[in-house]
């Protein structure tokens, strides 16, 4: 059946509307549609029917840009997409095609899939394969091929433009539509528990794969929001200590068709296109925008058992791509507005994302989009926080990567947004992207250099004790300067990316076949030890050396200042079988098999034991840097002093030692220095920690009464559980295993 036009049948009342605010917004009795389009020359909002009829209404209002109606018999549950009419010269920029359904950049949730269809694309796919076979064939340069644009074949295309190569091929009924949502939601006096950055652990987590094969989660409820939230997930996450759960990206994104014609999925989710939409794969109901309030009632669980809820967003790119991609949302509706373009030769994208495109944070409307996106997230879905990947693509100004950007000017200066957790991915693939150490005062970041350091001091990597106890201390080189304190470091040896932490201590080399790219995917170089087998061994040696291995990366996580970050299944000993880059496999190979907590009771106890000493202990969280001055006038004992197994202060010979695998921190809790909420001085217990990576076990003579008269051990990782009973006198050694880790508690 074809389109309606409302002019002829009038199925609809319209009323003019409102520009603000952008998006389909239903206020109780109709809708308001709004869209930004400046390259457009019309607008036709389609709404669809159930049976797939489209109605399209002709937006007659336009406001600086902005293409609106208000239609008040419209309510929640209506489809609908819009029609863009406009300038075909991609040459030029612009790419509009009124044979394309698109989807609102503003749109709050989603219905259907994507089924591939050519209809999806604005060229003709099959000629764009031979012409890649060719290229192929001759192993010429692509972008000769591709581009196919002299300069003046570009001026000349813009003074003519022409239509796209597959007008008419209509993606209604291949294409996703966006769906009307009821706003309103019972929160039944819902409160942020806004912990402080310094009383927070992070659970990084993949909303289907902590479910899909729960036992005890019914099967109805695996791999959804409701799933999530059910009652045996919190209870886990409670016992283990944990404060906040980041969700990866959990914003509608799309499967690669690419992938799909090998069979796999985009299971990760890092190709997104919906910035205010809950995925809809994750919800429980089928029924068009259900998801939104089946995630508020999530986030709303959570906040009950005091955990926050932090989402990772992609605001660097969408998943149309690159000149190849489909035209579902941005590219159809003002592509030179939303993406950033080749200089030159506007048909191509610049990529600092390796994802195909980069969207424009420069553009004032795609910065707007970014940053309703984030007020929305925060105002109606009470989320506590953003992760934000590749971030430093979002500070680039002309090529250059800028901590003064609009981007980082706008969220300093929202009273909404900048009152959240804010965490930066700190680099992208383009020059100068990595910017570790480099963003503004309000951000945290995840600190790739901690994660390098701490892997590599625990497989014995030679030159690393300086750099290991900056990582320890919160890594005052990288943050203090810029006004920061420790809790801006998020401290992570494991992250979704990359081995799990049970494969960091069981194999050397990437095994990411099941990929179908011949292994060519994912990071070479991993700073991992197999500790001498690669892969699954019955060796109990070894067994029992990655248990350890996994131990003490653990038990520094928790115990380094700054704010740690867990990978959801690290707890008990999740393995990919060596896969570095699961991000696309949605099958047990990424999803948490939960029978591993009975397999591996003893990791899953000693990471709920080293995560309460650090909650127990503000030694271990402390919210300043440390001084390494005398607590008080005339006394000799600093806040933190570092000593080698014999019992002497570190010298610089002692740190630049390039065998130097052993060292002692002590940790003293009465020299803080800090006021807790209501002004009083923090004091603690004082502790010694002992970190031994030789391959052979080491006596420590550091336990002299200028520190304490008597300790207690408080966590060993050379035992499964982490506990050996244990009182030690001053004066007397102190055997550490080979690499392991003792840490001690003053007692008297």
């Amino acid at each position: 059946m074809g389109p309606r036009d409302s002019t002829d049948t009038m199925p609809f009342p319209v009323w003019p509307g409102s520009a603000y605010p952008l998006g389909a917004t239903y206020d109780g009795a109709g809708t308001n549609f709004s869209l930004f389009s400046e390259v457009a020359e019309a607008v036709d909002l389609c709404l669809i029917a159930r049976d797939g009829t489209e109605t399209r209404i002709r937006l007659e209002e336009v406001d600086g840009y902005v293409w609106h109606a208000y239609l008040p018999t419209v309510a929640p549950g209506q489809r609908y997409g819009y029609r863009v009419h406009g300038p075909w010269n991609p040459a030029a920029g612009h790419r509009c095609d009124p044979s394309k359904l698109l989807l609102d950049p503003y749109g709050k949730a989603f219905d259907g899939t994507f089924d591939g269809d050519r209809s999806l694309y604005s060229y003709d796919v099959e000629e764009q394969a031979d012409l890649h076979d060719a290229i192929d064939r001759d192993n010429e340069d692509p972008e000769e091929h591709l581009s196919g644009h002299s300069e003046s074949e570009v001026e000349a295309e813009a003074e003519n433009p022409v239509e796209p190569p597959l007008a008419g091929h209509d993606s209604l009924g291949h294409t996703m539509t966006t769906v009307v949502i009821n706003p309103f939601f019972d929160w039944n006096s819902d409160r942020a528990p806004k912990r402080p950055y310094h009383e927070t652990v992070i659970y990084e987590a993949h909303v289907k794969g902590m479910t899909a094969t729960h036992p005890d989660v019914p099967e109805n409820l695996r791999g959804t929001y409701a799933g999530l939230a059910h009652p045996v997930i919190i209870d886990h996450l409670v016992g283990l200590g944990v404060t906040a759960i980041e969700l990866m990206p959990v914003h509608q994104f799309m499967h690669d068709q690419t992938l799909l014609d090998r069979g796999l999925r985009n299971y990760w989710g890092y190709n997104t296109f919906g910035f205010l939409a809950p995925h809809n794969e994750y919800s429980l109901a089928e029924k068009p925008g259900a998801a939104v309030s089946e995630f508020k009632w999530m986030v709303r669980t959570f906040h009950e058992a005091g955990i926050e809820v932090i989402l990772d967003v992609v605001y660097n790119h969408t998943a149309e791509g690159n000149h190849l991609g489909p035209t579902i949302c941005f590219r159809g509706i003002d592509n030179a507005a939303y993406y950033r373009l080749v200089d030159g030769n506007a048909e191509h994208y610049k990529d600092y994302t390796g994802t195909g495109n980069s969207l424009d944070a420069r553009h004032p409307h795609t910065l707007q989009l970014i940053m309703d996106s984030l007020r929305y997230w925060v105002t109606e879905m009470h989320v506590d926080g953003f992760r934000f990947d590749l971030a430093s693509t979002l500070a680039r100004e002309l090529h250059d990567v800028n901590r003064l950007s609009a981007f980082f000017d706008l969220v300093q200066q929202d009273p909404v947004v900048s009152q959240v957790k804010l965490i930066a991915e700190p680099w992208d693939v383009g020059e100068g992207g990595y910017q570790v150490g480099n963003f503004p005062g309000l951000w945290t970041e995840w600190n790739g250099k901690y994660r390098d350091t701490v892997r590599d001091y625990w497989r014995g990597e030679p030159a690393t004790l300086g750099e290991f106890a900056s990582r320890l201390t919160g890594s005052s080189d990288l943050y203090e300067a810029t006004g920061r304190r420790p809790s801006a470091s998020i401290n992570f040896v494991v992250a979704h990316d990359g081995f799990t932490l049970r494969d960091l201590v069981s194999y050397n080399e990437k095994h990411n076949e099941a990929n179908g790219e011949n292994n060519t995917d994912g990071e070479s170089h991993n700073r991992s030890w197999n500790c001498g087998v690669e892969g699954p061994t019955d060796d109990p040696d070894i067994l029992d050396l990655r248990g350890r291995q996994s131990r003490n990366m653990l038990a520094t996580l928790m115990l380094s200042q700054g704010t740690p970050m867990l990978a959801h299944g690290d707890e008990m000993g999740r393995t990919k079988q060596g896969n570095n880059n699961v991000y696309c496999q949605d099958s047990e190979l990424s999803w948490i098999d939960w029978s591993l907590t009975d397999t591996n009771a003893d990791l899953l106890e000693f990471t709920k034991r080293v995560i309460a000493l650090r909650m127990n202990n503000p030694v271990f969280r402390r919210r300043r840097f440390f001084e390494g001055t005398p607590i008080r006038s005339g006394d000799q004992t600093r806040d933190i002093a570092w000593l080698t197994p014999s019992g002497e202060e570190m010298t610089p010979e002692d740190w630049d030692s390039g065998f130097g695998k052993s060292l002692a921190v002590f940790l003293n809790g009465k020299g803080i220095h800090e006021p807790n909420q209501r002004g009083e001085r923090v004091v603690g217990d004082s502790f010694l920690l002992c970190f031994n990576a030789h391959h052979e076990g080491i006596d420590f003579s550091t336990l002299h009464s200028d520190y304490a008269e008597e300790w207690t051990v408080a966590l060993d990782t050379f035992v499964p559980n982490g506990v050996k009973e244990s009182v030690i006198k001053a004066g007397d050694p102190l055997h550490v295993e080979a690499r392991s880790l003792v840490v001690l508690r003053r007692t008297a």
